[in-house]
């Protein structure tokens, strides 16, 4: 096991895949341009699990990201896959300094004493050969298996593993990957629209997504095929990433309830997947908890509040 801690600038892991990226050199120093918050106001959860991160794009949503993890904490984090966009990379190279900021909070994290697992992802499949080494205090696992703090045990991995197009059209996903990435540039562009309106974030490719009838078809059978393969595996669920959709859904194998989670993304919809200390797990829509927080109550409300308090 090759163990090393984190160094002032980046990861070593890094550079032992540089060769990988044209302009990977070109990196800045790990240093956050937008410091931590210090009042110590977060969140606890037992578990985290973020996936579909796509640092090196334009499509992470950085800002939302930095903010959820400035406002909770948890024993362990796992990364399901695709936090480092490797396809786009090697394209072209893209890294703003939000990006930094987001590595530089979960080594943070795995300083604080945070257990990090990452278990890459497709588009990030460059880092698989190094499963099971840690490198910054941060495992690298091709999959894993976490117990809840009610004992159920859930299989962690990304699974593009079940996805049928990059098993046998490999080249179509990449022409998937190329139409994606358009779209959310246009989501872009929708979103600073309706942010100068005083409107929140919303997802125009989620939309999308929910209303062509193939999408919704091909996210159903994912689910089904993911959880069939926890059953065969004799766990008690699974929790995935890759398809940028948040979901929980309860299966039946062979008698056996089979729980299916999916964490979501940092591009789409913005989610994370949360365990509770007893066990209890959550996905939060962190764009709803970021609007729920600019909500201000009316005066005659508060009044009426403050009346109650007194009475």
């Amino acid at each position: 096991m090759l163990d090393q801690t984190s160094p002032a600038g980046l990861p070593k892991a890094f550079s032992a895949f540089a060769g990988e990226f044209d302009n990977v050199a070109s990196f800045p120093p790990v240093e956050p341009s937008v410091p931590e918050p210090e009042d110590g106001k977060r969140r606890r959860y037992r578990t985290i699990w973020i996936s579909d991160v796509h640092l090196g794009t334009k499509g992470c949503n950085a800002e939302m990201l930095i903010d959820f993890l400035d406002s909770t904490d948890s024993e362990t984090m796992y990364l399901v896959g695709d936090i480092i966009d490797g396809w786009r990379l090697k394209k072209k190279f893209y890294w703003p300094a939000s990006h930094n900021d987001i590595v530089w909070r979960i080594l943070k994290r795995a300083k604080r004493g945070t257990r990090i697992v990452y278990i890459p992802g497709n588009h990030d499949e460059v880092v698989r050969p190094f499963s099971g080494m840690n490198f910054g205090d941060v495992e690298i696992r091709r999959a894993a298996f976490h117990t809840t703090a009610d004992g159920r045990r859930l299989m962690v991995l990304h699974g593009d593993e079940f996805d049928t197009v990059m098993l046998t059209h490999r080249w179509l996903a990449f022409v998937g990957d190329t139409a994606y990435h358009l779209m959310m540039a246009l989501n872009g562009w929708v979103n600073k629209a309706r942010n100068a309106l005083g409107m929140p974030y919303w997802s125009l490719s989620k939309a999308a997504k929910h209303k062509v009838k193939n999408a919704v078809e091909f996210i159903s059978k994912y689910e089904e095929i993911v959880a069939r393969a926890a059953g065969e595996r004799g766990v008690d669920g699974v929790v995935c990433g890759h398809i940028h959709t948040a979901e929980h859904r309860m299966f039946q194998h062979n008698g056996r309830d089979i729980e299916y989670w999916n964490d979501g993304d940092w591009v789409e919809g913005c989610n994370a997947l949360v365990e509770h200390f007893d066990g209890r797990m959550e996905v939060l829509q962190w764009a709803d908890e970021i609007a729920r927080r600019t909500v201000v109550e009316p005066d005659d409300d508060r009044q009426e509040g403050a009346a109650r308090a007194v009475a």
